[in-house]
């Protein structure tokens, strides 16, 4: 019977052991409870790591990116544009609110929102309560461009930085230009909690406001009473255990999603078919994820890379499906860069994930550049 292929994977969590320890501690002073010690130290170590005043730990990603639009008072008819080529989570919580998301077509420098795009936007929508700006894969975008267009119009941004954790945009975080920042750690992401999020702002009085809404805002009193509707969406402190430890490999993980995206580059560099995600030149990237396009009409597809991947045990994924492409949001607007089409949806046609695990070895590597080179007759 053949032996199956070692699997590897688009990105799994790496543990270190540290965290273990940080979670031990908690058993051991049976601080298991929704809140305590690890919580508190995480909140402080991540705003220290970005350089922000304040952090909120969440239960998730999700959390934190309704949570700032909850601060910000949007509600029912209120409008906020949101990057298309982007994961749901950056765009459900607009939702939640009863407000209107407004969709921006990418750029092709990051793949990232296009400022050209987003000015289009104001056009018809002079006044949207926000503007969620996604960092996606790990590459900054133009944040000087689309700062410059939110202070001109008084509009307040909002950092998606989910997947770009470690990144800098000329030397500082990701996440720590806008009103409000989000992170996650889901198990996928460049750290991981299992599952958490936070949300960062240099606004103390905001943060203070997110815990109260996240423990169901529950007012001052004695006896339970609710002035407000909250919800139950602070972090635990077993999850913020873990969460400690591997914030102390964040750098560690970096370093390694680098390497694996200059060497698929180095690689493909003779395939003019071939073009890596693009890395803002203003910024240092995390690379959490290393994705790839494939030139159009060439006879290799996306979908027959990933095929060729999964058939040797390797897990890849798509590039994601832009939301004003998705059934639920079919009836939301859409602001592209280009005359006909869209840059998102063309990336989305043509793009893949690559395995980005930071465990990979050197013969792991091999076998997925092997394969996909093939394909391309080298």
């Amino acid at each position: 019977m053949e032996k199956e292929q070692k699997r590897i994977y688009l990105s799994s969590p790496t543990m270190h052991g540290k965290e273990q320890e940080f979670v031990q501690e908690a058993f051991d002073t049976n601080w298991v409870a929704p809140l305590g010690p690890n919580v508190n130290e995480f909140e402080k170590e991540m705003a220290r790591y970005v350089g922000i005043s304040h952090a909120s730990a969440l239960s998730a990603g999700t959390a934190a990116i309704h949570l700032a639009l909850r601060l910000l008072g949007v509600g029912r008819g209120d409008v906020v544009f949101v990057s298309s080529l982007t994961f749901s989570a950056s765009c459900n919580p607009i939702v939640y609110e009863n407000a209107t998301p407004v969709f921006i077509d990418s750029e092709p420098d990051t793949w990232n929102m296009s400022p050209e795009a987003l000015e289009a936007a104001y056009e018809k929508y002079p006044d949207p309560k926000a503007v969620i700006l996604v960092h996606l894969y790990g590459t900054p975008a133009k944040l000087d461009e689309i700062m410059a267009i939110c202070e001109k119009h008084g509009t307040v941004l909002i950092e998606d930085a989910a997947e770009s954790l470690g990144s800098t945009y000329k030397g500082k975080y990701t996440g720590t230009f806008g009103k409000m920042g989000i992170y996650s750690f889901n198990g996928n992401k460049i750290i991981t909690t299992s599952g958490g999020g936070m949300l960062v702002s240099e606004d103390e009085a905001l943060i203070q406001k997110s815990r109260f809404l996240a423990t169901q805002a529950r007012d001052p009193a004695r006896h339970y009473q609710h002035s407000q509707i909250g919800y139950n969406y602070r972090m635990s402190n077993i999850v913020a255990g873990i969460g400690r430890g591997q914030l102390l490999y964040l750098e560690e993980h970096k370093k390694r999603k680098k390497e694996i995206y200059a060497q698929y580059r180095e690689a493909f560099a003779d395939i003019p078919e071939i073009s890596m995600n693009p890395l803002n030149p203003d910024g240092d990237a995390n690379c959490w994820l290393s994705g790839m396009r494939i030139a159009q009409g060439c006879g290799v597809t996306p979908d027959m890379v990933m095929d060729a991947l999964e058939k040797e045990n390797i897990e890849s994924r798509p590039v994601w499906k832009p939301m004003h492409l998705q059934p639920v949001f079919a009836e939301c607007d859409f602001y592209s860069a280009k005359e006909t089409g869209s840059l998102a949806e063309d990336v989305f046609l043509s793009g893949l994930c690559l395995p980005s695990d930071i465990k990979n070895t050197a013969e792991d590597m091999g076998r997925i550049i092997g394969i996909v080179k093939g394909l391309f007759g080298k």
